[in-house]
């Protein structure tokens, strides 16, 4: 079940110069809330972050310091979570000729006094993909703007 949509800002390092500091889009599911309840998940919280075009930053170069604050922010156990980075599918060239496709990553990380550290990023493949994509696919965005870091 979709318990957020948002789009999140979050807060960089630097001082006033407030470096790597950005926003994406933030989905959260959790899947322990889910009304069939058919399967038990071992990671029942789904974290989707996707690049926003006003943001001068990306979920992948930011991706260690976007998971620990989201984990801080909404209470969620990063043990218990499964982060995927969202990749639109891109079109460019003079006559949009060419396709990056869209794409799922799911990031695994390393916890070190409850900071997100040393990402390893994999490309999902079915059937996981397969369940992600039916998740994103059937949500419109129905969430707000989100500015700053969120206590909750």
């Amino acid at each position: 079940m979709l318990v957020r949509d948002i789009i999140y800002s979050w807060k960089g390092w630097g001082g006033k110069f407030n470096l790597a500091s950005g926003m994406c889009r933030l989905r959260i599911y959790d899947m322990t809330k889910d009304e069939k309840k058919a399967v038990a998940h071992l990671r029942p919280i789904i974290v989707i972050v996707s690049d926003v075009p006003e943001s001068g930053m990306s979920v992948r170069s930011c991706a260690g310091h976007i998971a620990t604050m989201v984990t801080k922010d909404f209470h969620i156990d990063p043990h218990r979570m499964l982060w995927i980075e969202h990749y639109p599918a891109k079109i460019y060239g003079e006559k949009s000729e060419h396709v990056i496709p869209e794409s799922f990553d799911a990031v695994e990380f390393e916890w070190y006094a409850d900071k997100a550290i040393k990402p390893d990023w994999r490309v999902l493949k079915p059937p996981l993909l397969d369940e992600i994509v039916k998740l994103v696919k059937g949500q419109g965005f129905k969430g707000s703007r989100v500015r700053g870091s969120m206590n909750h």
